[in-house]
């Protein structure tokens, strides 16, 4: 009788042991969210708990946060970013409205509710370049946050950077689960994504300190 018991209770370990192996292979889709992936085999990374924290906090993924914004002003999402702010956890996103104009919308990061909406007052030569840099790709910044997704991690920053080089290029943070935050760059017309140089990854953020 005991030797029945071990071996029923072997079996529903084993039966538990796959289910959970499973839910972790589903949830690490490359949908721009959910738990962090496991970590990329190289790459520039380095430790971040909070972004850690807001990663596995968010409900709403990166595309999901540009369909939502689309959906509140028509137009191309030049910028997402989640962050800790004021109202909790937000995504803010960045639209070239169809109306011509740039917008700013912020959003709930767990219900994707438009929390607020603003036009940006910046003189549009501040923004030529990027317009225009928009207005070539051939990708956007809900793909290019869906192809990262798929083997990097979750994603926490998507920008179309046209300050730094001599070509935009889409630039993508991504947090592993092992809390390491980890720089992409990806071409606007195609879509090839890349690791960014470990001296050009975090050059913004050091420069502020």
């Amino acid at each position: 009788m005991k030797r029945h018991l071990v071996i029923a209770t072997a079996a529903a370990a084993a039966v538990l042991t796959v289910g959970t192996v499973t839910a972790v292979a589903v949830s690490g889709g490359g949908s721009g969210g959910g738990a962090p992936a496991a970590a990329p085999a190289a790459g520039n990374g380095r430790q971040d708990t909070e972004d850690l924290r807001e990663a596995r906090a968010a409900r709403v993924t990166a595309p999901q946060a540009a369909a939502a914004a689309l959906k509140a002003v028509p137009g191309k999402v030049s910028g997402l970013d989640l962050d800790q702010d004021r109202p909790g956890l937000v995504w803010d996103v960045d639209v070239l409205g169809k109306d011509g104009r740039w917008h700013e919308i912020t959003l709930d990061a767990r219900t994707a509710r438009v929390l607020d909406q603003r036009i940006d007052q910046e003189d549009d030569d501040d923004h030529g370049q990027e317009r225009a840099a928009l207005d070539t790709a051939r990708t956007d910044a809900a793909g290019i946050a869906r192809t990262a997704a798929a083997g990097h991690g979750t994603v926490t920053s998507v920008e179309l950077d046209d300050d730094h080089r001599a070509q935009a290029v889409w630039e993508v943070e991504t947090i592993t689960e092992d809390g390491m935050e980890h720089k992409l760059l990806a071409d606007p017309r195609t879509g090839a994504l890349r690791t960014a140089p470990t001296h050009d990854a975090y050059d913004d953020e050091d420069g502020d300190d």
